[in-house]
């Protein structure tokens, strides 16, 4: 009577790319007995002792969980990931959806916007006594440059949109821009062509098309814009929510940027 395969899971896959990664030590747990089983893993003797390599049917599953995956990714997220590198190339250190907290003005009793930035070194509590509330926000992309001296950093907005209706509903969130005004100094937007033109987008902010798919070597991203600059220096809230998040990662095998700093 044949074994039973058990069902592959996700949990089989990613202990499949460990063992790929690794020399082949075996666990010897319930896990590898399903791949063994399924035949997607091999037991063999090297050296005098026992090892564990994938099959050619474990490596075609890995192949094939790759390919779903890049199919997976929407294009906004592909789009995010593709001008995330242009970014890094220029020499800018880059964050993917930023999770921090902005100041914006409190409709009952706002104050002007050139006073937030008196509002910094205080936090909260000044913030509330000058009219103004805090809101939640997540850029596509924040970065600044990859410098030592703080009056160089240029913190920027990147907002990545991947069709026409997903652009103009986040326009008519004035508040949403208000507070990427008071996170960083300058507001872009990044759409694939064809999608809007500049004029649908405020003065202020800046337009990156890209020609092509994001997936392509070929692609490219064209500039039809260049935002409004504004100087700001971070909050403190906000070296904090940089401190507990990673940012996008260097391209494999890329060295390490040098530090930018001349204005």
């Amino acid at each position: 009577m044949s074994a039973a395969v058990p069902p592959i899971t996700r949990v089989h896959r990613a202990r499949l790319m460990q063992v790929w990664r690794s020399a082949g030590w075996p666990c010897q747990d319930a896990l590898e007995i399903d791949l063994l089983a399924a035949g997607l893993l091999v037991l063999q003797a090297v050296d005098g002792r026992a090892t564990v390599q994938l099959t050619e049917a474990g490596i075609a599953l890995l192949a094939e969980s790759r390919v779903r995956q890049r199919r997976a990714a929407s294009l906004h997220d592909r789009l995010a990931a593709r001008f995330a590198q242009q970014l890094i190339a220029e020499g800018r250190i880059v964050w993917h959806e930023l999770a921090v907290r902005c100041a914006v003005a409190d409709a009952a009793r706002a104050a002007p916007v050139a006073s937030l930035q008196a509002l910094w070194p205080e936090g909260e509590p000044a913030a509330a006594a000058a009219g103004h509330r805090w809101r939640p926000a997540r850029p596509d992309l924040f970065s600044v440059r990859n410098t030592t001296v703080e009056a160089y950093l240029q913190p920027m907005v990147h907002e990545v949109k991947a069709s026409r209706a997903d652009l103009l509903a986040d326009l008519r969130d004035a508040s949403k821009r208000e507070a990427y005004g008071w996170l960083a100094g300058a507001c872009s937007y990044v759409f694939p062509h064809g999608i809007a033109t500049p004029d649908d987008v405020p003065d202020d902010c800046g337009v990156w098309v890209l020609h092509g798919d994001p997936d392509e070597a070929t692609a490219r991203f064209e500039q039809l814009r260049a935002p409004r600059h504004t100087e700001r220096r971070l909050p403190f809230a906000v070296w904090m929510a940089l401190a507990k998040a990673a940012p996008v990662p260097l391209p494999e095998g890329e060295p390490l940027q040098p530090f930018l700093d001349a204005a």
